[in-house]
């Protein structure tokens, strides 16, 4: 141990220590979800929501939508009265509003800790690290591929906080594992090292199936063919292109009884429109006929509505994050998902920040907020992005859940009570004194406010005979520590042997495939 380490563990660490306790006994720790106490934000009114809904349908009906590669996705359609022109499909206007009626609004997806499970829809709020990137990055070893190692870590790091309901998906690319055996590992990873919910693979048909079965393992096959145990994160191939990679994974998680969140990724004046509300119409078309398969599949199976808007810089043609334009656009996203009493996934902590900095955090809270305040109900990479979605980094990790844990006070409301409203402490205190040490404050100091894990609110003497860290070194310190006092959660070993025995068979099946 150095001196510096040794300093700030004599004047920090007890700090610290009564903050994570009071932290947990602010919250709960593990809590499954929260159940937002302050209203949406409504932008658009009925006359403009009815103009961007008319857009989506001619969309529909004039251009439609080609389904690549699934016949039995085709099939699907021709049977619902949808017109089939080789794989073009269009739709009349109203017909997949109709379809999707059989969608429930709201559903639990089961955790294997039934403490954990987590309510998706309605008032209720999920947040999940992020998904996709192949790079990780910290500030000891700077940015590299991703391997098993750093996806358990990220999973651990979840599972160590508070702030989080979800263990998440692909929160990193393990790519030191074939490509045609990492879901197994993967997954194999979220129910070893989480007792939260987790999302499966949808690279292939087979790995969602994989996937599943998995889940079977651990849930019973009679309980997840009643209840939803898995999500599987699927994605359009903007514009107006479902590829059967895609359609043939949804529809897999559905016919399971299992969700699948239909996410178009549309970057303005690439894979849609540079017009916020020609890319909004756009998503609306997409994802209404994602959604709208899977209850083709199985009538009644839960459906997640998702969207990533994104802008990109017209100068270079890079794509741009945590933009102003996207974030507000997520808004009126929002909206048009309540009409359709759909569970909404929509926006996150989104930057192309390549360091934990003040352009990762601006951009990172400006789309984290958007989200919170459109109703979104899913809420992935709510964690550790960085770089376009390139790179998950460690200390970004940290910083984000921060904001999360923020984000749990700021969506409580304002509770109105005698003990919130204070009125006896007027009292006890009188004109002109001070409420520190009265028998109110003594009463509710350890809940009253939250507290940061990252922040510094030492007076800039103490801060600077400390070392005078930065927000990123902090959280470098932190999510080392975390990872140093990780305990894993309870496994019943029959199941354990079960999915190890599981994922060795199916890894000798095949031989490895590096693409």
């Amino acid at each position: 141990m150095t001196a510096e380490d040794t300093v700030h563990r004599v004047r920090h660490g007890g700090r610290e220590a009564r903050r994570r306790e009071r932290s947990h006994k602010a919250t709960g720790h593990g809590r499954p979800y929260i159940t937002r106490n302050i209203p949406t934000y409504d932008i658009l009114s009925e006359e403009n929501l009815q103009k961007i809904e008319a857009a989506a349908d001619r969309i529909l009906a004039e251009t439609g939508i080609e389904f690549r590669d699934d016949d039995v996705a085709l099939d699907h359609w021709k049977k619902a009265g949808a017109k089939v022109d080789g794989v073009r499909v269009t739709f009349e206007p109203g017909m997949l509003r109709e379809i999707l009626k059989s969608a429930p609004a709201e559903f639990t997806q089961h955790a294997r800790n039934p403490e954990n499970s987590a309510r998706i829809g309605g008032r209720n709020v999920v947040f999940a690290p992020a998904y996709g990137s192949p790079f990780v990055m910290d500030l000891d070893r700077g940015r590299r591929f991703g391997t098993l190692q750093d996806f358990e870590n990220f999973i651990k790091l979840a599972q160590s906080s508070p702030w989080f309901h979800h263990s998440g998906g692909t929160i990193c690319e393990p790519t030191d594992v074939p490509v045609n055996k990492r879901h197994l590992d993967m997954v194999y990873s979220h129910i070893r090292y989480s007792d939260r919910p987790f999302m499966g693979s949808v690279t292939a048909e087979e790995r969602s199936e994989d996937s599943i079965d998995m889940a079977r393992i651990v849930f019973g096959r009679d309980f997840v063919d009643e209840n939803c145990v898995i999500l599987g994160n699927v994605n359009v191939n903007s514009p107006l292109v479902w590829d059967g990679t895609m359609t043939k994974s949804l529809r897999a998680y559905a016919r399971a009884n299992q969700c699948a969140v239909v996410v178009p990724f549309i970057l303005g004046g690439a894979m849609g429109p540079v017009t916020n509300a020609g890319a909004i119409a756009q998503s609306l078309a997409e994802t209404m006929a994602g959604c709208a398969l899977t209850q083709l599949e199985r009538k009644g199976a839960p459906t997640v509505f998702g969207t990533f808007l994104s802008s990109m810089s017209l100068r270079s043609g890079s794509p741009t994050f945590g933009t102003p334009e996207p974030a507000i656009g997520s808004m009126v996203i929002g909206q048009l998902c309540r009409r359709l009493g759909l569970p909404l996934r929509c926006s996150g902590n989104f930057t192309t920040s390549k360091l934990p900095d003040a352009h990762a955090m601006t951009e990172g809270t400006m789309s984290m907020l958007a989200a919170i305040h459109c109703g979104a109900n899913f809420i992935l990479h709510s964690a550790g992005f960085l770089d376009g979605l390139l790179s998950m980094s460690y200390e970004k990790f940290m910083l984000d859940a921060d904001l999360c844990g923020a984000l749990h006070t700021y969506l409580d409301g304002v509770k109105i009570d005698d003990n919130q409203l204070a009125v006896d402490a007027f009292a006890e205190v009188g004109p002109g004194n001070h409420f520190f040490g009265c028998s109110h404050t003594m009463a509710n100091y350890e809940t009253a406010f939250w507290d940061s894990e990252t922040a510094d609110n030492e007076p800039f003497e103490k801060w600077e005979a400390a070392g005078q860290d930065d927000a990123a070194t902090r959280a470098n310190r932190l999510w080392k520590q975390h990872l140093r006092e990780y305990e894993a959660p309870h496994l019943d070993e029959g199941v354990d042997k079960a999915l190890r025995e599981f994922v060795t068979k199916k890894k000798a099946a095949v031989p490895d495939a590096w693409y």
